[in-house]
């Protein structure tokens, strides 16, 4: 379930880096399959970037709400990713990882799948100042391209 962006105190004092951001991850995916854009924007800081496949660059919240509000609209959903590695400094982290995500399209269903680098800064509450999902490999699936997605990466038609 989506918590708000604010640093959480336990019984150990305030969570280490690695856990807070592994965790609003999880929070970004929840918010996305459940149609909450504005919880996965509120993720983001008030400058933030978001750069995904085939797609020009959104910035600010409203632009990345409407971006993947589009992306829900148009069928994607089970947006899952795997985080591999968090690095941090300070108020900096990056976090590296993988993504998948399926685009239903009526009966047929496709799979992307590939890479994400998200930069994050402590500004009172962990927020994504950048966030860029690469595809892994060529579009697959005459559907796809003729809908103009742009799904990019490891689109295997079902």
């Amino acid at each position: 379930m989506y918590r708000p962006p604010t640093d959480s105190i336990g019984s150990k004092g305030l969570l280490d880096v690695e856990s807070t951001i592994r965790g609003l991850t999880q929070d970004f995916c929840t918010a996305f399959n459940t149609g909450n854009y504005d919880q996965v924007a509120a993720l983001f800081a008030s400058d933030g970037v978001l750069m995904l496949s085939h797609r020009e660059s959104s910035q600010g919240s409203k632009g990345i709400e409407r971006v993947l509000r589009q992306y829900g609209d148009s069928g994607y959903q089970n947006l899952r990713f795997e985080t591999m590695r968090v690095d941090y400094s300070g108020d900096m982290a990056i976090e590296m990882g993988r993504y998948t995500v399926s685009l239903e399209m009526g009966k047929t269903t496709a799979s992307d799948a590939g890479k994400f680098l998200r930069a994050w800064r402590r500004l009172g509450a962990w927020r994504i100042v950048g966030d860029s999902w690469s595809s892994s490999s060529p579009i697959v699936g005459q559907e796809i391209k003729d809908r103009g997605i742009g799904l990019g990466g490891d689109a295997k038609v079902a």
